[in-house]
């Protein structure tokens, strides 16, 4: 991959981990979706029967236009009850109880970005911050709420009453705020947990 590919992949990987939401197609049929990532880079997503069945399944971030990324995608239905239960109680942290019923993983199998096509691979990386996510998300809400409220209002002019810190991966942190996730970027991407560690408590100190 030549310099030229590599920032065409992290474009598309810092545009994709912006958003929490998009447009699902499937078939003739298109409707919202909302998605979380796996420690592995999977999307999960509470689904409809019906899209389990479709041939083609393709979502759009954020909203299906012209502009918007666009990822065919394939289809993997977990019960919540079984190994893979845990991805379906991280989604409800971000976006509460679903409509949907069944659960289904995603495989990215390739994506379209500003007119360039980009093997599902590249954009399915899992995230080494995984491991801290908990006890830091934790550790922000319990003790740091007034900051992350501040911090909300300074650099995305937001006010929340309640926000919390839901998720941490290379490229920023996850908010859950009034109506929706919200996304506050880092200023680099960061791999080692101690340094992001250092990074999301220092942005809530300095805010």
């Amino acid at each position: 991959m030549n310099s030229e590919e590599a920032n065409v992949v992290e474009d598309a990987l810092a545009h994709l981990h912006t958003w929490t939401t998009g447009d699902l197609r499937f078939d003739e049929h298109l409707r919202p979706i909302r998605y979380v990532f796996a420690p592995d880079g999977r999307l999960v997503a509470p689904v409809m029967v019906a899209v389990l069945h479709a041939a083609e399944t393709v979502i759009h971030v954020p909203v299906a236009d012209q502009t918007a990324m666009e990822l065919l995608v394939c289809m993997t239905e977990f019960d919540e009850d079984g190994p893979e239960g845990g991805l379906a109680d991280r989604w409800r942290i971000y976006h509460g109880e679903p409509e949907d019923v069944r659960w289904a993983t995603m495989t990215i199998d390739l994506a379209r970005f500003h007119g360039m096509v980009i093997d599902g691979e590249g954009l399915e990386q899992p995230n080494p911050l995984a491991g801290i996510e908990p006890s830091l998300c934790g550790e922000v809400n319990r003790e740091h709420l007034e900051s992350l409220r501040a911090t909300l209002a300074v650099h995305l002019d937001l006010e929340a009453e309640d926000p919390r810190m839901v998720g941490v991966d290379p490229r920023g942190i996850d908010i859950r705020a009034r109506f929706d996730v919200v996304r506050l970027p880092f200023d680099q991407v960061l791999d080692d947990p101690d340094t992001a560690r250092e990074v999301v408590l220092g942005l809530l100190e300095n805010q």
